[in-house]
């Protein structure tokens, strides 16, 4: 018989809420089947929640999340759904070095007016001891 895992089991493992789960359910990347009331989520639900959350953390949304899954589900490893793929990630890599370069032109520009704030408030001080010495 294949594992099968709960809403709550799935929250424990990724460290995330059942609210999560529902709401990837909603947007149609989980199809758990249903035991009464209570959602019973495959080995697929679970690699499926698995590869959603690696994909958000790379900065795909979920709809591209979801397109990826629809290819995978039509092509099966096709080599379209790879090419597709590998022009996502190329896309992600793209924004994330323009994005690392912003970080570190901002964290330039925060080392300089942070340096420029030292100063002055050490002339600051320096110049408010001698006023008191005087």
């Amino acid at each position: 018989m294949a594992k099968t895992y709960s809403i709550s089991e799935l929250a424990r493992d990724f460290d995330i809420t059942t609210r999560t789960i529902r709401f990837y359910e909603d947007q149609g990347l989980l199809s758990p089947q249903r035991n009464g009331l209570n959602r019973v989520f495959s080995a697929r639900d679970r690699a499926r929640l698995q590869l959603a959350l690696r994909g958000k953390r790379l900065g795909f949304s979920l709809s591209e999340v979801r397109e990826l899954f629809e290819l995978y589900d039509v092509s099966q490893g096709e080599p379209r759904q790879m090419e597709v793929f590998l022009a996502k990630l190329e896309r992600r890599r793209t924004i994330l070095e323009q994005q690392r370069k912003d970080v570190e032109i901002m964290l330039n520009e925060i080392n300089f007016f942070a340096g420029q704030c030292r100063r002055r408030l050490k002339e600051h001080v320096d110049g408010g001891a001698g006023e008191a010495a005087a």
